[in-house]
């Protein structure tokens, strides 16, 4: 498969912020705990966990939970809930045969070498432990990645320089997951528009900070409020509402037992 282009650009992350203009992410995180279907006393690990939201959900289903994100701000976050999280890159995984399944949401379209996020879930689970996940599938905010790609353009630059995001189709991600020798039992790429909690300027602030960073400070806001304003016949209704045309993969893979 062709390796994707890594970002230049860096994307960091405010507990803060994050809580104030993403509780959406963790909010709408049901259906894949559902897939999971965690039972009490399994040991999983929570890849991508930002400031434990579900990963304190997990833990109170009476499971053995390990967190790790590569944010520090947001360890500290889980921390502060009082969840067992660490500092680490989804892409160099430590463990091996250690966990009865790997979780993630929203998390693995951050990690753009999807093959080592594969290979390091694999060392980590024991045989007939599982990973399930959600993350942005195929044409995932591509109404937004749009307007990002042409205001920049504008300006002279190349967004897919510092486009963070990797949106497998659902057939590309089984074919990742079937080479390293998981059985995938579903995958699907589900449409879900989701509202924001304001308008797209928070959302954008707080998700999309690689294409801003690819300018000068000075030029950010006027570069925001163009990409808002591109935006607002699309993606905004009559009342001001701003919905994001969100589309996610879902799955569950397992590690066969021998």
């Amino acid at each position: 498969m062709v390796a994707l282009p890594l970002v230049t650009a860096v994307q960091t992350w405010d507990p803060e912020r994050y809580a104030r203009n993403a509780r959406f992410v963790s909010d709408l995180g049901a259906p894949v705990v559902e897939l999971l279907a965690p039972r009490a006393g399994e040991r999983i690990l929570d890849l991508g966990c930002g400031d434990g939201a579900l990963t304190e959900k997990l833990v109170g289903l009476g499971c053995r939970v390990v967190g790790v994100d590569a944010s520090a701000a947001q360890i500290a976050a889980a921390r502060a809930r009082g969840l067992d999280a660490h500092v680490g890159s989804g892409e160099d995984l430590t463990f091996d045969d250690e966990f009865d399944a790997v979780f993630s949401n929203a998390a693995l379209h951050w990690m753009k070498r999807a093959d080592r996020v594969i290979e390091g879930v694999w060392r980590a689970l024991a045989p007939g432990g599982r990973f399930v996940g959600e993350m942005g599938g195929d044409g995932c905010v591509a109404t937004i990645v749009a307007a990002l790609s042409a205001a920049l353009a504008r300006r002279g630059h190349d967004a897919r320089a510092v486009n963070p995001w990797y949106f497998p189709t659902a057939t590309e991600y089984r074919a990742r997951l079937e080479a390293r020798g998981f059985v995938v039992q579903s995958s699907a790429l589900i449409p879900r528009p989701t509202a924001l909690a304001g308008d797209v300027t928070g959302w954008l602030e707080t998700f999309a900070e690689s294409f801003s960073t690819a300018l000068p400070a000075g030029e950010r806001p006027a570069f925001l409020a163009e990409v808002q304003e591109a935006l607002r016949p699309k993606l905004c209704d009559a009342s001001g509402r701003w919905t994001a045309d969100y589309v996610r993969l879902r799955f569950r893979a397992a590690k066969p037992l021998d």
